[in-house]
């Protein structure tokens, strides 16, 4: 114990004080570079330097004191039963819970104040608030969570964030600022704290859904049991009329069914146990019925697909431009030739390894486990321990990569997708995992030939997706990785870059997985945030491209066979997806690759 580092002894008490405060005696903490997250009773908070800076160390203490205080005062079944079903109004009542349980530490302890004040600025300065310049570009959930628990606990709004919450103080303390003081007396019961919050996101007009009664759940008789399954269809109406989210009521039956089936899902899920083939998101419990139950384009529609295109990358510009664009692509990934051919090599031991053997250990027989051989000589009376080789069956896999072709992309963002797909068709191909690399993004800016379209045709109320769609091959699943290498140049290409719908981008290149032979089908998804297209949104109702993207997404995690793995550039994006992770540059690459491909490649 003499070799312990100043870490290690950092780690052990971390983890003893996130014990207490969780009453978790099994809890686990470990170090990550990524971002922060808890899967039931294992943590990752953020790994501080070796010298163990004041400030890294109060975020890590920050973030493991939020997941405590989370397993400590929260209840995610009683929390999933009430949620309401709007987008906006379900980010909003997340975030105000997460404000509920840690303004119960901050008010019983003023080391947790501090420690989690550490963690909210580290969350805040990679949050789009910290860039909005009009109040529309505000995340209303971010706001509201920020003036919350400045009234909770005192805390000021952290100072990157500011200008962003001023710009919407003024309307929240007028629509729910009574609301607060009611919040305040009730952060000890988290039922009547719900109740509060649902009639709050009604004064702010995110939904419409009447308040839950706190009691009901527990004044419940056993005759009723079979009614509860039931109720969700009653609340689901509501939310189905809210007039913010939801772009028509003739589907209204239609919805009420596939949101039953949701809540129970989410239901099961809560009952079930975290940590076991679900890990981190990653294999979510999917009901037995078939995945190809699709819901007829979730509610969503185009007004025309006539203009729409699927092009390869190669028909987009000539030849000579191609190669071009590609020496501006490899200039800069020369600097950082030591990092690719780095995460390369481990990124292909990993597989490797999982693809060629494992072994057993502690057998009756087999070859002498010589790593064990030190514990005979400390105790000669041991018997000897012996290891036995097994091959392990790799199943054949295909990734397909979908990258984010939109105009919040320019820049930094576009070029660390690039080097991103570059790195990984390369690494995959050698460990024999065909890779196929898409790109999304518009024919034009605001509507192009399909608005001209609606235009003549008399401009018809809600008449949904109202852009031309550009869906881009740059890789082929069979083709060699030296037959595309050109093609990835393009996205530095001026003016290819416009308007995201993520939704629709999503079903096609999961169409396309879904008619590969492969046996394991990953979908990992390169973007900067929700989808805009501001001539779909200025005749829609709000939120209509974000509602249709969290549908698709929550059926494929749900109900696909393929596995869904996200990646933020710059922006958080677990806010839409079950497992995702976000990197802020090129330096971080490495090890979010290593990790989520390793993780999604486990044996199952």
């Amino acid at each position: 114990m003499s070799d312990e580092s100043p870490l290690d002894r950092f780690k052990s008490a971390l983890t003893g004080a996130s014990r207490a405060i969780a009453h978790e005696p099994e809890l686990e903490i470990a170090w990550t570079a990524d971002s922060p997250v808890a899967n039931g009773k294992n943590l990752r908070v953020p790994m501080p330097g070796r010298s163990l800076p004041r400030e890294q160390a109060m975020e890590a203490r920050g973030f493991a004191d939020s997941f405590a205080l989370r397993l400590r005062h929260h209840d995610e079944a009683l929390h999933a039963r009430h949620a309401p079903g709007e987008p906006s109004a379900r980010a909003c009542f997340d975030a105000v819970e997460q404000v509920r349980y840690e303004a119960l530490g901050s008010r019983d302890y003023a080391g947790m104040r501090d420690n989690l004040d550490a963690a909210q600025q580290v969350r805040t300065m990679g949050d789009p608030i910290t860039r909005a310049s009009r109040p529309d570009e505000v995340p209303m959930q971010v706001a509201l969570s920020l003036l919350l628990r400045e009234h909770l606990t005192g805390q000021p709004v952290p100072e990157p964030a500011r200008q962003g919450v001023d710009m919407l103080r003024g309307w929240i303390s007028e629509k729910a600022g009574t609301d607060f003081d009611a919040l305040s007396a009730m952060l000890d019961d988290q039922a009547a704290f719900q109740a509060l919050t649902l009639g709050m996101l009604q004064h702010l007009e995110l939904t419409q859904a009447e308040p839950i009664e706190p009691e009901s759940d527990q004044n419940d008789d056993q005759d009723n049991e079979d009614q509860d399954e039931e109720q969700p269809d009653d609340g689901e109406s509501a939310e189905d009329q809210s007039p913010s989210e939801v772009a028509s009521d003739a589907a209204e039956g239609e919805d009420e069914g596939e949101d039953e089936v949701e809540r129970q899902m989410e239901e099961d899920e809560g009952d079930a146990e975290e940590g076991d083939e679900g890990e981190e998101g990653m294999l979510p419990t999917r009901p037995n019925r078939p995945w190809t139950d699709l819901p007829s384009k979730f509610d969503y529609k185009a007004f025309t697909e006539a203009f729409d295109e699927v092009v390869a990358a190669s028909d987009l510009c000539d030849d000579e431009e191609l190669t071009r664009l590609r020496a501006y692509l490899d200039a800069q990934l020369k600097g950082l030739q030591g990092i690719v051919t780095k995460l390369a090599n481990r990124l292909q031991r990993r597989l490797m390894a999982q693809q060629n053997r494992s072994w057993d250990f502690d057998q009756e027989e087999g070859l002498l486990d010589a790593a064990r051989l030190a514990r005979v000589v400390i105790s000669p009376g041991h018997s000897l321990s012996y290891k036995i080789e097994r091959d392990v069956e790799f199943k054949d896999t295909i990734v397909t990569l979908l990258i984010d072709n939109s105009g919040s992309m320019r820049g930094r963002p576009i070029s660390i997708a690039a080097i991103s797909a570059d790195v990984m068709a390369r690494t995959l191909e050698r460990c024999g995992v065909k890779t196929e690399i898409l790109g999304f993004t518009t024919r034009a800016w605001k509507g192009g030939q399909s608005r001209e379209a609606w235009l003549a045709g008399g401009k018809p109320a809600q008449p949904g997706r109202l852009n031309d769609l550009r869906h881009i091959i740059y890789k082929k699943a069979d083709e060699p990785y030296r037959h595309a290498r050109k093609n990835l140049g393009l996205m530095m290409r001026e003016g290819l870059l416009k308007e995201n719908i993520d939704g629709e981008a999503l079903l096609w290149a999961h169409a396309r997985l879904l008619a590969r032979p492969e046996d394991r089908r990953v979908l990992m998804v390169i973007s900067d945030g929700a989808p805009v297209d501001d001539s779909t949104l200025s005749v829609n109702n709000a939120g209509y491209l974000e509602l249709h993207l969290r549908k698709v997404i929550d059926w494929i995690e749900k109900q696909s066979p393929v596995q869904l793995v996200a990646i933020g550039i710059g922006h958080d994006v677990t806010r839409y997806y079950r497992r995702a992770v976000t990197i802020m540059d090129v330096e971080q690459l490495g090890g979010t690759m290593i990790e989520q491909l390793a993780g999604l490649f486990e044996e199952e």
